[in-house]
């Protein structure tokens, strides 16, 4: 990586294309300590995001901004979940289905309506968190409230917030936008990426102050290893990421030889790649939001007093096998959906035939349509289980080694980051590879 970034910086269009970034990005984080009026620098305490692990990893993506209450403390998740529900309604509804097959035009009318489903549950999201942390609004010990500054009106406090929070959510988006049009790959992804870089890096800077803040010098050799086992730790879990994340299957396909008029076509060989983990984190975001729903509505009604409340907190905990168990299962279960939805067997085997391809040994048509299913099932199924493990493993490790960290390096953290890590690299290859050639025609 280090070195395509080298040779990116050499090329004038793509080093200004990383500057456009990291200034949007830039933009990103200072906006992320822009207070709200009448919330201050602290809206959910630690204890409450370590028990709610909806809210743990909204905090996480956000880089701390939602524990603060400042403007992006949605930062992109409603713009998250509206994609990932346009993209479901797309498979669920014919018009949609087809509107996605149009091209740029369709593309663009798609974008539009998960702009307008981001601003919905934004507004929706904003309305939650004023259910629960109105207090802060109505009465604060350490500063004057919201609702004394309007004259005390505690609805338009409220509407006030909201309307923060929601344009905090807007100018999110367009600024992952921005990126994506201006700089260097997903712009999406980049504010996730920046979001998770800097809880980890507080997280870090926060053990090293502890080296140095320990009352006795063994306390500060005690937090040094610590420290030095976090890295390890950190190193080790990298690596099996990555690794699996570049790992693939090749299926080779021969194309037969073809004579049109006085010329020959085909006779070459190619092959099929079929990533180990083509998925990415959208199987562990889909688990880990079916099982922070529940969370969401007993916080949002209060209801934990209650028997569903109690029952969720004493079996379904973050702690319990039952919830690790639950979450295992979940995540295989989208892991197969997803591929289902992503990899069709028999429009490739169509697709092969018509081009006078086979893969050896396999007869054309439905034998090969049934032997894609086949490897693709396989595939999925240890991509599948290598997500359960990395889900529940790393983060049992962090919070034996620290619990202090527990927040900060999260299984779903570490797949986002090393993915769009990836995906950054790839697109500046790109970008310096579509130069080169455009060199060569000159």
């Amino acid at each position: 990586m280090f070195e395509t970034l080298k040779q990116a910086f050499k090329v004038k269009e793509i080093r200004v294309k990383i500057w456009y970034t990291l200034l949007f990005l830039l933009i990103y984080r200072l906006g992320c300590y822009i207070p709200v009026p009448g919330i201050g620098n602290s809206l959910i305490e630690s204890t409450e995001l370590q028990s709610l692990s909806y809210l743990n990893v909204m905090n996480m993506m956000t880089g701390g901004s939602l524990a603060n209450g400042t403007l992006f403390a949605m930062g992109i998740g409603p713009y998250i979940n509206a994609s990932i529900i346009i993209q479901l309604l797309a498979v669920a509804i014919p018009a949609l289905e087809r509107l996605s097959k149009q091209g740029e035009e369709g593309r663009k009318k798609i974008a539009q309506y998960t702009r307008y489903l981001t601003i919905i549950l934004a507004i929706i999201q904003a309305v939650g968190i004023i259910v629960n942390y109105s207090n802060l609004l109505d009465e604060s010990s350490t500063q004057t409230a919201l609702k004394d500054m309007l004259f005390g009106q505690a609805w338009l406090a409220y509407v006030v917030v909201i309307l923060f929070y929601t344009a905090g959510t807007v100018i999110t988006m367009w600024i992952g936008e921005r990126i994506t049009d201006y700089g260097v790959s997903n712009g999406i992804s980049l504010l996730i990426f920046a979001g998770i870089i800097s809880t980890a890096g507080q997280a870090v800077i926060q053990m090293v102050s502890n080296i140095g803040g320990a009352d006795t010098s063994a306390g500060g050799l005690n937090n040094f290893w610590k420290l030095i086992i976090m890295a390890v730790a950190v190193i080790v879990v990298f690596t099996c990421i990555v690794t699996v994340e570049l790992a693939e299957r090749k299926i080779p396909v021969q194309y037969a030889k073809q004579i049109r008029g006085q010329k020959m076509y085909g006779g070459q060989s190619t092959v099929i790649p079929i990533k180990v983990n083509s998925n990415g984190v959208l199987p562990l975001i889909f688990a880990f939001s079916i099982l922070s729903f529940p969370e969401l509505i007993i916080t949002l009604f209060n209801l934990g007093d209650t028997g569903f409340g109690d029952f969720w907190a004493k079996y379904m905990g973050s702690t319990s096998w039952v919830y690790m168990v639950v979450l295992a299962l979940l995540i295989i279960f989208f892991a197969y959906f997803y591929t289902s939805i992503q990899f069709n067997p028999e429009d490739i085997s169509k697709s092969i035939q018509q081009n006078g391809g086979f893969i050896m040994g396999i007869r054309p048509g439905k034998p090969t349509a049934e032997y894609l299913k086949k490897i693709s099932g396989r595939i999925t199924l240890f991509g599948a289980i290598f997500l359960a493990l990395v889900a529940l493993i790393p983060s049992i490790i962090f919070k034996a080694i620290d619990p202090s960290t527990y927040n900060a390096f999260t299984a779903t953290g570490m797949l986002i980051a090393v993915s769009v890590a990836l995906e950054f690299n790839t697109a500046i290859e790109s970008q310096i590879m579509m130069k080169n050639y455009k060199g060569f025609l000159k």
